[in-house]
């Protein structure tokens, strides 16, 4: 069987549940005949060596940690489920095996059931609250929010207390922020009100996909289970296009309104929608009846709104501004297909100012979120099909002609992609050779090289990452790294150093309609050209920059059962350069500049008090104390607004004012919310001006200094033109 080749981005591994939700039929009536098969299909997937790369027997101690990896998933903070409500389902703990393997999973169900219920009584009690005189905060009292790893609480009693402090903490927050008893009663009731409904719309396939994926990560972290829905979106990603309206959309309240419209779409070039604005109804092309969309889990309601290039769809528009009583307008739009071009690779251009002697540089950045591919696209040979390759070498190109001197390739955050863009990305800049090492779960060890001759940018080079980079941006950052093609710059990087493949489970019963979903399975692990794996240990920058997450915080060696970072033999590649006699003079430098650099400095303060402040695992429900830390972090940005109106440096006054308001994310205005995002997107970005003027520094030097250029790039086998 032919497998889709790719390496998955690291984030889709962990899906929070909200975005697993997906709407077929009511209630908990247990699985389906579609859901029996599904399990029994992924069982015999995850079971045999010849798919899986680490499989492993399903018995009666991997049911246990199903059993535990289930409830971590459906309650990870342990805030509705009791010790006495897992005890009454002890008794399945080493009976889901066999669950998984003849389909029949209603022990998920049960348990899903009675989770659910929870819910409902823990909304009903923090409604209660608010009624109650609760709210004096004088005493010592503070609430615990990190309740991973704390032990389940006894009964009802104990977590009527849980709730109790983490109402009082939701109150505190909005009475800091300036608003009254009944404004911040009414708040909060609609808060939890809207918490209820949304739990109240998980059904059964939410159930059997959570409790499926709880079997997969059991095998790896990064093995997992999507619905049909679950998998289209993901194809979508990987695609950077969808066939639709070109819409990003919102649930608030009972409403689905549009948070952002795509550039060049069928919404943008209507010219009638816009932010904030709501869909109440919806018709599938001229005709066809207005359903009334009020109330709908937005999952569904993008079902009825997407569909084929050339079809249409009617939708009743509320208007940002009017009320929910007032009369919808109605807009009919014809949907195309929508390229994303926001996740696509951008380009800028950094000065980096003439100092002590050194002339200005202009220095070239692409920022890379993904190693994204239209495979269906390319499969077509379709002129236009989307590859995170194909549009760094344009903008490369664009780079030749405006006479850039140098590179920055940004991959902060890059969770990764498709495989064969990383090998092709790393020949942009390498002249032909092997790009990383694929080891499979025989032990059978293939070399993916680049084999087009020739490079794309072959002057100066600098490869920008953090702890985000995970998988293809590790491959590619560790490649540029062992051939001594270019500075690795920023902070140790995820560590993910395996391989997963999509397989479609439908393509054993041949359906003609997508029934029983996708598995992103584990199938190889990767390996540096110098032989290293990335597994665990990530690529370890040339020149540090301070650590903003912490590693036994986030990363792949935070998972309990990755798997462990090993090497195998190198293999030949060409050695173009070796920075290690460069490395203290342009530490030297950068040490100098940023202790000039006061937007350096407030990014490395505020990580130091994030930090301080995660590691307290709570927070104080005394007034005084809150409003003193408020005090405090309003006279920081007072202070530091000030600094930058001396320095001349200009912020959007959007984000003049980002003291706290208590408010979450769908309880703002979402117009004003998105266009905040949008205005943070261009505040100053210390990290990646440094790493420009790390790679200036670099270019300099080494044109400055022949014996240091022959040390670094020996003539004989420099690329381009670090040193003239």
């Amino acid at each position: 069987m032919k497998l889709r080749h790719t390496l998955l981005a690291f984030a889709l591994a962990t899906v929070p549940l909200a975005l697993l939700a997906r709407a077929d039929g009511d209630g908990l009536a247990g699985p389906t005949a579609d859901q029996a098969t599904t399990s029994k299909l992924v069982y015999g997937l995850l079971s045999d060596s010849r798919y899986a790369y680490r499989p492993r027997a399903l018995d009666d101690a991997l049911s246990q940690e199903v059993f535990k990896r289930y409830l971590d998933a459906i309650d990870p903070g342990k805030m509705f489920l009791t010790a006495q409500d897992v005890a009454k389902f002890s008794s399945q703990k080493s009976k889901l095996d066999e669950a998984i393997k003849t389909g029949q999973v209603e022990p998920a169900y049960a348990i899903f059931a009675l989770y659910k219920q929870r819910v409902d009584e823990r909304v009903a009690y923090a409604r209660g609250l608010l009624k109650q005189n609760i709210f004096d905060f004088a005493g010592n009292d503070r609430w615990e929010y990190d309740r991973e790893d704390v032990p389940w609480a006894a009964d009802s009693a104990a977590l009527d207390q849980v709730w109790k402090q983490s109402v009082r903490n939701d109150w505190l927050r909005l009475k800091l922020a300036g608003k009254k008893p009944d404004d911040i009663r009414k708040t909060l009731d609609k808060r939890y009100a809207n918490l209820g409904k949304t739990y109240a719309d998980f059904n059964g396939e939410d159930a059997f996909q959570t409790f499926l994926n709880a079997y997969t990560s059991a095998i790896d972290p990064h093995t997992n289970y999507f619905d049909p829905r679950g998998a289209e979106r993901f194809n979508q990603s990987m695609s950077l296009s969808l066939e639709g309206i070109g819409a990003v959309l919102q649930k608030q309240d009972d409403v689905v309104v549009i948070r952002e419209i795509v550039p060049g779409g069928p919404a943008d070039l209507s010219d009638k929608l816009k932010p904030g604005d709501r869909i109440v109804g919806v018709g599938q092309g001229a005709s066809g009846a207005l359903e009334d969309v009020i109330g709908w889990r937005i999952d569904d309601v993008v079902e009825k709104i997407k569909g084929p290039k050339g079809t249409q769809v009617r939708l009743d528009i509320l208007p940002a501004e009017v009320g929910l009583d007032t009369k919808p307008n109605r807009l009919v739009l014809t949907r195309d297909k929508v390229r994303l071009a926001e996740e696509a690779a951008k380009s800028e251009i950094l000065t980096v100012p003439a100092n002590a002697g050194t002339p200005a540089q202009r220095i070239g950045v692409i920022k890379l979120k993904g190693f994204y591919q239209d495979f269906e696209g390319r499969r077509k040979n379709a002129n236009d099909y989307a590859s995170a390759t194909r549009d760094v070498a344009k903008l490369l190109a664009q780079f030749r002609t405006q006479k850039i001197d140098g590179v920055v390739l940004d991959l902060r955050g890059n969770g990764g992609g498709s495989l064969n863009e990383a090998v092709e990305l790393t020949g942009l800049f390498i002249d032909k050779g092997p790009v990383v090492q694929v080891r499979e779960s025989g032990g059978r060890v293939s070399v993916e090289n680049d084999r087009t001759p020739g490079v794309a940018w072959d002057g100066p080079l600098a490869v920008l990452v953090n702890r985000g980079s995970a998988s293809a941006s590790e491959i590619f950052a560790g490649a540029i790294q062992d051939y001594g093609r270019g500075l690795v710059i920023g902070e140790t990087t995820f560590g993910k150093g395996t391989v997963q493949n999509l397989v479609d489970l439908d393509r054993w019963p041949a359906n003609e309609k997508p029934r029983f979903g996708q598995v992103k399975l584990t199938i190889a692990q990767f390996f540096r050209v110098a032989g290293g794996s990335t597994q665990n240990k990530g690529v370890v920058p040339d020149i540090a920059f301070p650590v903003t997450v912490d590693a036994s915080e986030y990363g792949e060696s935070t998972y309990d059962n990755a798997l462990p970072w090993t090497r195998i033999a190198s293999v030949p590649h060409t050695q173009y350069g070796n920075f290690a006699p460069l490395l203290p003079k342009l530490e030297t430098l950068h040490q100098a500049r940023i202790a000039k650099d006061v937007e350096f400095q407030w990014q490395e303060e505020d990580v130091t008090r994030f930090k301080a402040e995660a590691a307290k695992k709570y927070i104080s429900l005394n007034e005084g104390v809150r409003r003193a830390e408020k005090d405090k972090l309003d006279a920081i940005r007072k202070s530091r607004q000030e600094e930058r109106k001396r320095l001349n440096i200009a912020l959007d006054p959007l984000l003049e004012d980002r003291a706290d308001d208590g408010l979450q994310t769908n309880e703002r205005d979402i117009a004003k919310e998105v266009a905040r995002e949008k205005a943070a997107e261009n505040l100053p970005d210390p990290m990646l001006r440094e790493s420009a003027a790390i790679l200036a520094d670099a270019a300099h030097l080494l044109n400055g200094d022949r014996a240091l250029a022959g040390q670094v790039l020996p003539e004989s086998k420099a690329p381009g033109h670090w040193a003239e």
